[in-house]
């Protein structure tokens, strides 16, 4: 036979199993009036002709109802005096049943009357604190303690690891600012650390919300990254990079659900040294390149310390410097360009679709409405790590046009750095970065990193500093508010994690997303060579050492001649003196004197050299060396950067001095 009746079924057992388990909570006062009933029966017997027992059952019946009040002077008013009366009644009638018995007189129908009304007065108070959330409750003397003697707990709601119960404080007394003031008091009379108690007001009152306490913490146990969540999925689906103090995994969502009424959203992470700000984003970023539909540039001028493994496997790869403001500059050109591509197959936002070949009539930019068959556009991430040494380069508010506007064109905003205060960072940029996950940081740095109503709500990432690294409080479109103020620990990577992260590389080459013809086109536009695309998996499995002794095969066929030596004739006799060969390059007018159309050929020649060499943003600085190889002084490169400028060759950038290369293939 099976264990358990099938649906549709129903047995005589399960039905009484289920009454019994339903009443077991209202038993106790009814078997209270039968064991009175039994202790009267057996003092008769024992003491009924004893005047000695009369005189000692009375005081104790009187000491007992004595000590019931005494005991709930620390429950409420109504509970103390409801226990008291019941005391008093039952020992009174225990008392004379002893000496004249239980049938004697009036004292049998006392007690079929008057016992069942006591035990079913206690069954409706329990009714009525287990239904209405605002009733009393047993952690009365608790909030006293903590100075909310007035407030009210309902019934609690008990998970794995987790408790939660509605709270109502005392109206036209108490706030939810002064509940979230008590949290810390709260802990201590728990024994508990400061982060395991939280306090979520409601949006609708000034005086409810829920309480959430914690008791072990489940994160102390270190678990390391053993791979990504969902290889091949979309990058819709929730990114796991870690996990609550409940067990709970901790997810991320980057694009927005229309249908789940989700906006897209930028992140921030920040977190001090030795608090796991690495690990954090390697658990962010593994997550990201596993997904089908999404490409990712990335720069960081730490050099790909914590990330060499996996820069394979992405789409655009800056080191700071000027890559990285090239890098900013393309990603401003970008947004328009994808932009327009959305709005023109129909979508308002970026969705899984977009990034499909546009094979459907409802996603078309023909005019007569047929299915246009244009390559799909993956969701891009722009990823810029240790953030502070770009906006000390290219100023505070070098993303905040790439943060206000992205979000419609399907691209997303990281920005990683360790302090995130507004003397780094500007105010406009700060407000469009929805998403934070914060990990251990300074106590004074706490409101960079999270909002005030997470911080009010128990959030504490300054108890942790360097001390617990991978602690974090993750903030973000698709979380629920009440989960704010939840700590949680991503996962730890170690070297036993690079043999996955090496798979995880060439998957992301063999099956990852391209670059669109509308992103990449758009990129080139303003980086020119300096943007390739994702490198083939055959030349990135290659060591590095052996790709550039190859390449360097590949350009010297022959003797070994540096290319500006090419047509030199090694036989001829050295040029004579020139006028201004013996005159300092730099700080005055000097060098010799090329005539105009030698000094533009010669300038062209330099933006082309460093437009085939990747280096999109220059400035007079960057001509130091071809100005030694020319024998041409600063001063001039300086005009022949404003002529260059007015030619429309050079765009001005915002930082003075600096000059950003207009491509050939745009400026033809």
């Amino acid at each position: 036979m099976a264990p358990y009746p099938l649906a549709g079924q129903s047995t005589g057992g399960s039905i009484g199993a289920y009454l019994l388990n339903r009443a077991k909570p209202h038993l106790p006062p009814w078997l209270g009036v039968g064991a009175a009933g039994v202790a009267g029966a057996l003092g008769n017997w024992r003491w009924g002709e004893s005047a000695a027992a009369g005189v000692g059952l009375t005081l104790a019946s009187v000491a007992l109802s004595g000590a019931t009040w005494w005991i709930g002077r620390s429950t409420s008013a109504q509970r103390r005096l409801h226990s008291a009366i019941t005391v008093a009644s039952g020992s009174a009638w225990v008392t004379a049943a002893c000496l004249a018995g239980p049938m004697a007189g009036p004292l049998d129908d006392l007690y079929l009357m008057g016992g069942p009304a006591l035990a079913l007065s206690w069954n409706v108070r329990m009714l009525l604190r287990t239904s209405d959330p605002s009733g009393e409750s047993g952690d009365k003397g608790l909030l006293e303690k903590v100075g909310l003697a007035r407030a009210q707990i309902g019934a609690a709601k008990v998970e794995p690891n987790r408790v939660t119960a509605p709270v109502a404080l005392a109206p036209g007394e108490q706030t939810n600012e002064d509940m979230a003031k008590a949290l810390g008091n709260l802990a201590s009379a728990l024994d508990l650390p400061t982060s395991a108690v939280r306090y979520t007001p409601d949006p609708d009152s000034n005086r409810r919300g829920e309480l959430v306490i914690v008791p072990e913490d489940m994160l102390s146990e270190v678990v390391e990254w053993e791979g990504p969540s969902n290889v091949g999925g979309s990058i819709a689906d929730p990114l796991v990079i870690g996990r609550y103090d409940d067990g709970a995994p901790l997810l991320i969502w980057l694009p927005g659900d229309p249908e789940a009424g989700r906006n897209s959203t930028h992140i921030l992470i920040a977190g001090g040294t030795g608090s796991g700000k690495g690990d954090a984003a390697l658990n962010l970023l593994t997550e990201v390149l596993s997904r089908r539909d999404v490409i990712v540039w990335f720069s960081d001028p730490k050099m790909y310390q914590d990330f060499a493994t996996l820069r394979p496997a992405l789409d655009w790869a800056a080191e700071g410097g000027a890559s990285t403001e090239i890098q900013v500059a393309a990603v401003e050109a970008v947004i328009p360009a994808r932009t327009r591509w959305l709005g023109a197959h129909g979508y308002r936002q970026w969705v899984p679709e977009a990034a499909k070949t546009q094979n459907s009539a409802e996603h078309t930019c023909r005019p007569d409405g047929t299915a246009c068959g244009c390559a799909g556009m993956p969701f891009l991430v722009t990823w810029f790590e240790e953030a502070a040494n770009t906006l000390r380069a290219l100023g505070d508010s070098a993303f905040t046009g790439i943060a206000q506007e992205a979000r419609s064109a399907g691209v997303c905003l990281i920005v990683s750095l360790q302090r995130p205060s507004y003397d780094q960072m500007s105010t406009s940029t700060r407000a469009s970065l929805p998403s934070v996950i914060a990990l251990g940081c300074d106590p004074r740095d706490e409101g960079f990193s999270l909002p005030d109503e997470v911080l009010a709500a128990g959030a504490h990432p300054g108890a942790w500093g360097n001390r617990r690294p991978g602690y974090c409080y993750a903030v973000s479109p698709g979380i629920p508010e009440d989960r704010y103020a939840s700590p949680g620990r991503t996962r730890r990577f170690t070297h036993r994690a690079l043999p996955v992260m090496e798979m995880l590389a060439t998957w992301t080459q063999r099956n990852g997303a391209g670059a669109d013809p509308v992103t990449a086109g758009a990129a080139r536009s303003v980086a020119g060579t300096a943007y390739t695309g994702r490198p083939d998996e055959d030349a990135a499995a290659q060591p590095a050492g052996l790709r550039a002794v190859q390449e360097d095969d590949m350009d010297t066929v022959g003797p070994r001649v540096d290319p500006e030596d090419v047509d030199i004739d090694p036989e001829a006799d050295l040029p004579g003196a020139q006028a201004g060969d013996d005159t300092p390059i730099f700080g005055q007018e000097s060098g010799r004197k090329p005539s105009p159309e030698e000094a533009r050929e010669l300038f062209a020649q330099a933006l082309a050299e460093f437009e085939h060499n990747g280096q999109m943003i220059v400035g007079p600085v960057d001509f130091m060396d071809w100005c030694d190889r020319h024998n041409l002084g600063r001063s001039w490169v300086s005009k022949r950067l404003k002529e260059a400028a007015l030619d429309g060759r050079l765009e001005a950038t915002n930082i003075t001095g600096r000059w950003r290369i207009v491509p050939v293939l745009t400026a033809a």
